[in-house]
């Protein structure tokens, strides 16, 4: 009996059973209709799957570990996101942890989506397509996977069978091997095969045919037990008899068969990655013969550490193929290249020159770019043996002839976006704050940031970003960075200067930041990574000077009065109460109580161009008002769920911002709009437009009515426009 269930979803459906869901009062307005595209950055998270289909010029396919898969469209030489309908009840299969494509069948695309297998996330899914991923049918697991855990480079872990198509094959982390025999309709545990499931580790690590063959990895061996096995038949696996062993090939990552000379050729590190490997090596194994043979390019040791990751053959050259290292600081990471079965290599990083104009983030604050880090997937063009692929923590770069490069990124955004500004004046219309990129100034929203990211200092991730209401031109971030953790900008965002001091606590415990309305005052929030929250300080002088504000509540977002630079409010998450200072953040007093607690995501925002005008998300406990700076909140009507809100301009007719809110008027999460002061909500996003977590930053543009720019963990910046 299968272990799974079996369920149907179908991507692009309409959206209009969903909006007959929604509250009488709101579905009396008619759903208008938006047109949703990416804010352009390009790429900025970890491609960790390239698959080029073998039978078929110009196709391939990308995942990545939080933002789904895409598939590449060659006439428009871009990339066409194909997970974008899963929604927020689905945010943990936004993880692709495995693809696979059928050599026989083109249309057909199957994935394994599954981010975490920790207790709190949901299980895994099979998606499996007959239209290269146009629209999808569904399969929910009973196991969990884990695309943003460690050995997510690993894989491919999905196989279609080469004597079946109906035959599928799935490697888990802890679960063992499943098969399916039905398309990957339904799956069961794999019998035969010999390593025991765990709870922890890596489990298997890769699937590939060889010939009539299947090889399976396993990454909980020790060092000295078989880590590779085989089976001929489908039924019964043994392990492949002279196999490598001891640190070097502790962990099989990536593994690929010239159909050519019969040889497979299996990229090890003494662990999974993408960091924490010291150790590898490459071996290939004469598959007729059972021959094996130690083609290591350059043998880690001393100070220059590293492990293996990817590897590819080329389909039209014997004896070609490519492999990364992977996780190599310091001498830095590349691709070695061979012509003759692995007795010589190159290494293309020493003749690469770059381009990477059309994303200039990759030049890391003026650095010249790097051949890349976090390599563990790499492609080469069956149909073109120069056109080579590989994906890094931050981008994917492609060649057409082994020494020019650069971004192949068009229309793949990863981006985990936390802030957002959409200034009222000005060149740029969007300010964003990032994971990993820092802070980015949008003076166009179809092109990658001329800047690329905020310098002076350069930060990893953002922590905050607030604009002074009353005087744009100011604006502050914060975040986490080596040479600094706070800088301002006297020119809307353009140019940034580090405050000329910063508290401490601000290195290991960077927080949130506001600037109150005219950019006279900053308070600075303090959280350490794990949850730990710290007093908050004040500057009056543009952080040449800090004091600590001991009446905030500690780890609480500051939130600036729009129209009265006296005024500070804050919110306490813990306790449910809502602070505010009125002598431009000296002190805070307590004034409304009582009100939802317990999760550190409530978000207070205030309403601009008003004093006092307050709106607390509170996730499922609903949406609160307050239009007398906090005294008093009342619960907002209709809104059954709010996770994150802000305004943008105002319909024609109407004196107060059109609201956008994350959050639902019934049963289903989506991005909803008011004109009407939140008398009634409408649904701005559709089926097709989901992309699973959304809650962290929700802005409309002051300056054009209807636009809207939602942050996802993933899927990058998202800005609406009604049609």
């Amino acid at each position: 009996m299968s272990t799974l269930s079996r369920r149907t979803v179908l991507a692009g459906t309409a959206a209009a059973a969903a909006l007959a869901a929604l509250p009488a009062q709101a579905a009396q307005a008619e759903q208008p209709a938006y047109r949703w595209r990416n804010a352009v950055i390009g790429g900025t998270g970890f491609l960790t799957g390239i698959l080029f289909h073998p039978t078929t010029p110009g196709l391939a396919y990308a995942r990545t570990d939080i933002g789904g898969a895409y598939r590449w469209d060659s006439p428009a030489a871009r990339w066409t996101p194909l997970t974008d309908h899963l929604g927020w009840d689905d945010w943990n299969l936004l993880g692709v942890e495995a693809m696979a494509v059928d050599p026989v069948h083109p249309h057909r695309l199957y994935l394994a989506l599954g981010t975490y297998s920790q207790s709190w996330a949901g299980n895994g899914a099979i998606l499996r397509s007959e239209d290269r991923g146009t629209t999808w049918q569904r399969t929910d697991l009973t196991v969990k996977l884990g695309a943003n855990e460690d050995g997510r480079g690993a894989g491919e872990r999905l196989l279609v069978d080469p004597c079946d198509s109906d035959t599928l094959w799935l490697g888990t982390r802890h679960d063992g091997l499943l098969k399916s025999t039905d398309r990957g309709a339904t799956w069961a545990p794999a019998g035969g095969f010999p390593p025991a499931p765990t709870a922890s580790g890596q489990g298997v690590t890769l699937l590939v045919a060889a010939g009539r063959a299947l090889y399976a990895g396993w990454g909980d061996a020790d060092g000295s037990s078989a880590n590779l096995f085989r089976t001929t038949d489908g039924t019964t696996w043994e392990p492949v008899p002279g196999q490598p062993t001891g640190t070097a090939a502790k962990v099989p990552i990536r593994a690929a068969h010239d159909r050519h000379t019969r040889e497979l050729y299996v990229t090890y590190a003494d662990a999974p990655g993408p960091n924490g490997q010291s150790d590898g090596s490459v071996h290939k194994l004469a598959t007729t013969t059972g021959t094996w043979t130690d083609v290591t390019p350059a043998t880690p040791g001393g100070t220059d550490t590293f492990g293996y990751g990817g590897v590819a053959v080329d389909a039209r050259r014997p004896g070609t193929a490519v492999v990364s290292t992977n996780n190599r600081w310091s001498a830095v990471d590349t691709l070695y290249r061979t012509t003759d079965g692995g007795r010589s290599w190159a290494s293309l990083k020493d003749t690469a020159v770059f381009d990477v104009s059309e994303t200039p983030f990759l030049e890391w604050g003026g650095d010249e770019p790097k051949f890349g880090w976090w390599i563990q997937a790499v492609a080469v063009d069956p149909y073109d043996s120069r056109h080579v692929l590989y994906g890094t923590g931050a981008t994917l770069y492609g060649t057409r002839d082994l020494t020019h490069w650069a971004p192949q990124i068009r229309g793949l955004e990863e981006t985990s976006v936390r802030r957002l500004i959409s200034p009222p004046a000005g060149e740029a219309h969007l300010i964003s704050g990032s994971g990993d990129i820092g802070v980015m100034y949008h003076e166009r929203l179809t092109a990658s940031p001329s800047r690329g990211m905020a310098t002076n200092p350069v930060f990893g991730t953002a922590t905050g970003l607030a604009q002074a209401a009353a005087r744009p031109s100011y604006v502050v971030r914060t975040g986490w960075g080596d040479h600094g953790n706070g800088a301002c900008s006297q020119d809307g965002g353009r140019t940034w200067a580090p405050f000329a001091a910063q508290p401490g606590l601000a290195k290991d415990a960077p927080g949130p930041v506001a600037a109150n309305a005219d950019g006279s005052v900053l308070l600075w929030s303090f959280v350490h990574w794990d949850g730990t929250k710290y007093p908050a300080h004040r500057s009056a002088d543009n952080g040449a000077t800090w004091s600590e504000v001991p009446s905030f509540p500690k780890g609480a977002t500051p939130v600036a009065d729009p129209a009265d630079p006296r005024l500070f409010y804050a919110y306490d998450t813990d306790t449910g109460n809502v602070y505010a200072s009125t002598d431009s953040g000296l002190t805070f007093g307590e004034r409304a109580g009582g009100l939802p607690a317990g999760d550190n995501q409530f978000k207070l925002v205030a309403a601009p161009g008003r004093s006092g005008d307050l709106w607390l998300s509170a996730k499922w406990n609903g949406l609160y008002r307050s239009t007398d700076a906090g005294a008093s909140f009342s619960k907002v009507a209709g809104c059954r769920a709010s996770y994150t809100l802000g305004f943008g301009k105002a319909a024609d007719g109407s004196d107060y911002p059109a609201i956008y809110q994350v959050g639902s008027a019934e049963n289903i999460t989506a991005v909803l709009r008011s004109d009407d002061e939140a008398k009634s909500w409408v649904r701005i996003n559709d089926d097709s437009h989901q992309w699973g977590y959304i809650g962290d930053a929700v802005t409309g543009d002051p300056r054009v009515y209807g636009r809207v720019y939602l942050a996802t963990n993933g899927r990058g910046i998202q800005y609406g426009e009604p049609i």
